[in-house]
């Protein structure tokens, strides 16, 4: 989900929208890109969100229960 930042520009969460487009398929990626954006995800994932969510755990729980009832909320 972006979130519209006026003159700033717009901010991601895990995923830039050429991953999304190349995950989806939408921009008609070769494999070798498929995989790089899933490369890219999951390198996020692992190594970027538990320092983010450190900080938040610290500093900002009740931000941290936001990201928490987002990841964990059932979709159907």
């Amino acid at each position: 989900m972006a979130i519209e930042t006026g003159s700033m520009g717009r901010y991601r969460a895990i995923m830039t929208d050429t991953d999304r487009e190349h995950i989806t398929g939408e921009s008609k990626p070769e494999q070798h890109q498929q995989d790089q954006a899933v490369y890219r995800v999951r390198k996020r994932i692992r190594e970027e969100l538990p320092k983010d969510i450190e900080v938040l755990r610290e500093e900002r729980p009740d931000v941290l229960e936001e990201l928490q009832e987002v990841v964990c909320e059932e979709r159907v």
